[in-house]
């Protein structure tokens, strides 16, 4: 599956590139990306926010897809508080995060999704430095999900 991989993800995944924020073809099934980090001892999981038009629905999207510990406040501290203290999420090797279907989000709320950007920035910045990365991948256009 990694030989199919698009060079950014692969290094990400292989160790020789710091985890990142990462962009995903538009013609690709994400279910390739999450396939490639399980069979290199990733954490995978997919944010699809496809309807999702204001914060409530983006966060309770959050706290379903990656299904957040229940202490999660259902706010922007506690997304953050939530992405940096991983420990609800244990991972191997490191983890990924395929945000798909949201542009419609970002066009309907863009002040909110530039709080979305920024605390999915830090969070990856925050892990970038460890032995269990956390790399975001968003995926252009609609996420298809099988191939």
């Amino acid at each position: 599956m990694t030989g199919t991989v698009p060079r950014p993800l692969k290094a990400v995944l292989d160790g020789s590139t710091p985890a990142g924020v990462l962009t995903w073809p538009a013609e690709r099934p994400v279910a390739d990306a999450l396939a490639a980090a399980r069979d290199a001892g990733w954490t995978g999981a997919s944010l699809e926010l496809d309807g999702a038009r204001d914060k409530a629905a983006f966060l309770q999207r959050c706290a379903d897809a990656l299904r957040l510990p229940s202490w999660f406040g259902h706010n922007w501290d506690a997304l953050a508080d939530c992405l940096t203290d991983l420990s609800w999420c244990p991972a191997d090797r490191g983890r990924l995060l395929v945000v798909t279907d949201w542009q419609g989000y970002a066009a309907a709320a863009p002040d909110d999704w530039t709080i979305v950007e920024s605390v999915l920035a830090d969070a990856v910045g925050y892990w970038r430095d460890t032995d269990t990365g956390l790399a975001v991948i968003m995926a252009r256009g609609r996420g298809r999900q099988g191939a």
